[in-house]
């Protein structure tokens, strides 16, 4: 058994610091935890309508994480950073929330571990792949998987309330027997080697609550010039798969609305917006995500 590491979370500090955005929220770190989104979404269910306070919820052993499709998604203390963000929140149309979601941790997380002010002025060194992965490039097309998003939503009363989930790779991660990320996995220790899983929440949780805040406000409108500078997709040749029928052809961003924007070898431009789909690059040697 690994000895136990001791991390400094300021989850008071955090709290009061996001009290002016989201009045009453809790800030609360569990040692050990199955799901942060799954036990968001069970206190937002078991909660009276109008009852239920925002919360984040970080866990630094996550035992049961659950990614995108049923993926899984493990994490261990001090390598790992996985969180969830309980609000309500009533956007006109959520599509593209994830996007949105992608641009706010590339962007605090730029400007935090690379002290960069505009992040706008530099090439970006993350990535964002449709429609909830964030990568750190190794050129362009190409790179290893740093994090993924998880958003989930639960009627409360007249209320919608949303469970934003985040995994961050802090340090080095070893790659499960049989996993399918052949093209591997990065960590924020590569952008900061003093990098903590307390600092990167402290770095990412303000900019991602003001993103919630302003989408839902605006839409995914204000965010798509933030998400085309960082669309690992566009350009690259790309196949689907988990929706009928399998596409193939070059990515060509998204749209206005967020939906993957697909042309095949014919010229018939594909708009793709469903969570069942997976989409992978098309590489000499085609390399699953």
């Amino acid at each position: 058994m690994q000895p136990a590491i001791a991390l400094n979370w300021r989850a008071d500090v955090l709290a009061q610091q996001l009290a002016p955005l989201l009045p009453g929220i809790g800030v609360q770190v569990q040692a050990q935890l199955g799901s942060t989104n799954t036990r968001l979404l069970e206190l937002a269910r078991a909660a009276a309508p109008g009852a239920c306070p925002p919360q984040l919820l970080v866990a630094e052993h996550q035992t049961a994480g659950r990614g995108r499709m049923g993926r899984g998604w493990v994490s261990e203390a001090g390598t790992s950073l996985t969180f969830s963000l309980l609000l309500p929140l009533a956007p006109a149309s959520w599509s593209g929330l994830s996007l949105a979601v992608g641009c706010a941790l590339a962007d605090a997380l730029e400007v935090a571990l690379e002290d960069t002010p505009e992040p706008a002025a530099t090439p970006p060194r993350l990535a964002l792949k449709w429609p909830n992965d964030l990568w750190l490039l190794d050129g362009p097309g190409r790179g290893r998987k740093l994090g993924g998003i998880l958003i989930e939503t639960v009627a409360a009363g007249a209320q919608r309330l949303a469970v934003v989930g985040v995994g961050l790779n802090v340090q080095p991660q070893p790659q499960a027997d049989g996993s399918s990320l052949s093209h591997g996995l990065a960590s924020i220790s590569e952008l900061d080697s003093r990098c903590t899983a307390p600092a990167a929440l402290a770095a990412v949780a303000r900019p991602l609550v003001l993103a919630l805040q302003r989408f839902e406000a605006e839409g995914f409108a204000p965010f798509h010039a933030a998400f085309a500078r960082r669309d690992l997709l566009a350009g690259q040749a790309l196949a689907t798969s988990g929706a009928e029928p399998a596409l193939q052809g070059r990515g060509e961003g998204v749209d206005h609305d967020g939906a993957l924007l697909l042309r095949s070898a014919d010229g018939t431009l594909h708009r793709i917006s469903s969570g069942e789909v997976s989409v992978r690059l098309q590489t000499p040697a085609a390399t699953p995500c």
